[in-house]
């Protein structure tokens, strides 16, 4: 018999944790490799994870809604084979039955502490209020005494504020150097009488225990005849990332408009062609997103992100498109290097992305790496909108619905009154780098390409 640690595999360059979403299998249960043994989640797309041995089902190290860095132990099997080593290589095996007072070292000493967590460990990784701690910094904490309400008061210098394992490590020397901050000294448990705040110390308010954090805002605000409704985890996400671009770049949004009527009549002269031609139907967004790569190339700082004081110039052009879920949720998968991709190439991954979405099928890296996005409010009947950017890009261009109107033409002979088809363009973008002049500029470098389109050009 042996033991066969089971990890959190990587999935994606930027990827660096999950959520638990569903385990499949149970201690006890038999299973062989490749079968999916758990259900995850990485930002808005969901995976099944298989299993790199088979056996018995020892252990389950997390619970569900865990959030679990990868390359973490997240289950072990036991299996037949002798000596069988782990996929990890260095993993340690803890013994449940070790007492803590044999791993306590000196007041000197900085541990080094292993990248996984024991099966006693906690495995709740979301405190109160939505900060999240990894396994890692549970178990620093643990074994090092600190209370839930320090990591509550303690700086992260990690990506959106979390405590990472130096911010931990330092926190455990200063304390015991007597140099810790009094902004993190430790409070008394939050469960005890209130606190009357020090003199000397900085003022702020107690950390409340999380049911109190939790229900306050609910008794407070929630009256008469409502219905409450959870959000599910794909609405939190996209909660939390509306409201980190609002703090993030201010928005700046112009308009103008676009007649697209050589674009649409190309496209019903040519659109049952197409599909028997290239088995993929033509819809207007492979065309949206040919114009939007051609104005790029002229304007290359709208494909650009923000690093502190510095512009980070994309040289690849990777066009996400937003696209609505059948449970009304909303989701980018990336068009990647769109630049190198003809019209049909174009109409292919833009199907394949929606048909993926729809169903489901996105792969964890089909919704990373975007460096401009557009979105068409217009499916819903909208006109325009004020699209909300995606973090860390710098812009996002809406197309409105395709309305026929009447409009003023120039022509040689003078002006006329012809019946066209016509569509608002908008486009948001980060003011800290995308000036009026080269926002405006952009849009209507757009609206032109869409205007000045060829309608006896080829498939």
């Amino acid at each position: 018999m042996a033991i066969v640690d089971l990890l959190m595999p990587k999935m994606g360059e930027s990827i660096m944790e999950a959520t638990i979403l569903k385990w499949l299998k149970n201690p006890g249960d038999k299973i062989t490799q490749d079968e999916t043994l758990l259900e995850i989640a990485t930002d808005k797309v969901d995976s099944e994870v298989p299993s790199t041995a088979e056996g018995i089902i020892e252990e389950l190290l997390y619970n569900v809604n865990d959030v679990v860095p990868v390359g973490t132990v997240i289950a072990r099997v036991r299996t037949n084979v002798e000596d069988s080593v782990s996929p990890s290589g260095n993993t340690p095996v803890f013994n449940e039955n070790q007492p803590v007072e044999q791993v306590a070292q000196p007041s000197s000493y900085t541990p080094d502490y292993a990248e996984t967590v024991p099966a006693d460990a906690p495995h709740t990784i979301q405190a109160a209020g939505n900060r999240f701690y990894s396994p890692l910094v549970l178990n620093i904490a643990a074994s090092e005494g600190v209370s839930m309400v320090e990591l509550e008061a303690m700086p992260g210098t990690g990506n959106e504020g979390r405590v990472t394992k130096k911010d931990i490590l330092q926190f455990v020397q200063d304390k015991r150097s007597g140099n810790q901050p009094a902004a993190a000294q430790p409070a008394t448990p939050a469960i005890s009488t209130p606190q009357v705040p020090s003199t000397t110390a900085p003022q702020q308010p107690a950390p409340q225990p999380p049911s109190v954090r939790a229900e306050a805002p609910l008794s407070s605000s929630v009256n008469g005849n409502v219905e409450i409704i959870e959000m599910d985890r794909t609405r939190k996400l996209i909660a939390d990332h509306m409201v980190k671009s609002k703090h993030t770049s201010p928005h700046v949004t112009s308009f103008t408009e676009t007649d697209v009527t050589n674009l649409v009549l190309w496209r019903d002269k040519v659109k049952s062609q197409f599909e028997k031609q290239e088995g993929s139907k033509i819809t207007f967004t492979p065309l949206f997103i040919e114009a939007i790569v051609r104005c790029i190339k002229k304007y290359p700082l709208i494909n650009s992100s923000v690093d502190g004081d510095r512009i980070i110039v994309k040289k690849d052009i990777n066009i996400g498109m937003a696209t609505a879920l059948p449970n009304g949720n909303l989701i980018v998968p990336v068009i990647r290097n769109a630049d190198q991709l003809n019209l049909v190439g174009l109409a292919k991954q833009v199907n394949g992305m929606a048909e993926n979405a729809r169903n489901n099928r996105l792969r964890p890296d089909d919704t990373q790496g975007g460096t401009f996005t557009l979105t068409n409010v217009g499916t819903f009947g909208s006109l325009m909108g004020t699209p909300i950017i995606p973090q860390p890009q710098v812009a996002i261009l809406a197309v409105g619905a395709i309305k026929k109107r009447p409009v003023v033409i120039e022509t040689a002979q003078g002006d006329s009154i012809a019946i066209r088809h016509m569509m608002y363009l908008s486009m948001s973008y980060d003011h800290r780098i995308i000036d009026g002049s080269l926002g405006a500029t952009f849009l209507t470098a757009v609206a032109r390409e869409l205007e000045n389109f060829d309608p006896n050009r080829s498939i």
